[in-house]
């Protein structure tokens, strides 16, 4: 299916409805490849990523390969990204390339062209964005996703220790939000446009397409920072489940009412049942049970 035919968030909708919220990470570090007997090359890389996607296409609701992972073998690695990509879209889940870009004018318009343009390999079925150079300097990726039925997920509210530093400051700007805040209602709006322009301003169900990433275990952070996760009214990104100390209860915390936009990402718990492909759909399994 090409990209352009339905908005993301509708695809991403339809995903979570058919198969559960579970986005598993394919993270091809070099334990991971050690642990199943693949060298740290292309070609360990290679047999790793396409082993995940046969494994588990049809059972997960979306995919997200690392870009740091491939991007660290250089040339070869970024060729085997987008061998990954076309692989995933031939199986039919959805992709989400975790590459976190930000940046400004024609240098994001750089990367918006590298992994949103229609007919890029590179292009998954959306991207992660990093907003700090401000919300409005992400906006050629944005317009290069929406335009084409792609998607974005920007950070917001990240697990890492040393985030809460930037996410949860106090503008002196803004009536005093947080910058987490800021970047949700910038979200919120653009989501609330996408949906009334396709003739479905209020359904409670529907999903835009511009995401956020919060992290699976910031418990209040959220409602401390002023975020109103419902109503940004798009997909909600959230790492960390299984062996980072996420649960779907962790998730609940964190989300409350905003529980059906959570698209809950898992890696190292998955990936680590490999290399069989029993056992990583097993693995999947039992962690996309835990979030039903």
């Amino acid at each position: 299916m090409s990209a352009g035919a339905r908005p993301f968030g509708e695809r991403l909708a339809g995903a979570i409805d058919a198969t559960g919220r579970l986005c598993v990470g394919i993270d091809p570090h070099p334990g991971l490849l050690t642990s199943w007997g693949l060298s740290d090359d292309a070609t360990g890389l290679r047999e790793f990523s396409l082993r995940v996607v046969e494994a588990l296409a049809g059972s997960v609701a979306a995919l997200k390969p690392q870009a740091a992972f491939y991007e660290r073998h250089g040339s070869a690695g970024i060729a085997v990204l987008e061998e990954t990509i076309a692989a995933a879209r031939s199986a039919g889940v959805l992709t989400i390339v975790d590459a976190k870009r930000g940046d400004i004018g024609s240098t994001m318009q750089g990367y918006a062209d590298a992994f949103l343009r229609e007919g890029s390999p590179l292009a998954g079925d959306a991207v992660t964005l990093s907003p700090y150079l401000g919300f409005g300097s992400l906006a050629p990726a944005i317009d290069t996703a929406l335009a084409v039925g792609r998607g974005v997920f920007v950070l917001c509210l990240t697990s890492n220790p040393e985030g809460a530093s930037v996410q949860l400051a106090r503008s002196d700007t803004d009536e005093g939000r947080s910058v987490a805040a800021t970047i949700a209602r910038a979200a919120a709006a653009l989501n609330a446009e996408e949906l009334a322009a396709g003739g479905d301003p209020g359904a409670s169900r529907s999903l835009g397409s511009v995401g956020l990433v919060v992290g699976a275990t910031i418990g209040e952070a959220a409602r401390a920072a002023g975020v109103d996760l419902v109503g940004v009214r798009g997909p909600l990104l959230m790492p960390g489940v299984g062996a980072q100390g996420g649960s779907a209860q962790s998730v609940r915390a964190v989300v409350g009412e905003a529980w059906q936009q959570v698209l809950a990402s898992s890696s190292r718990e998955v990936l680590g049942a490999g290399p069989s492909a029993d056992d990583l759909r097993s693995a999947a399994a039992r962690a996309a049970a835990s979030l039903a």
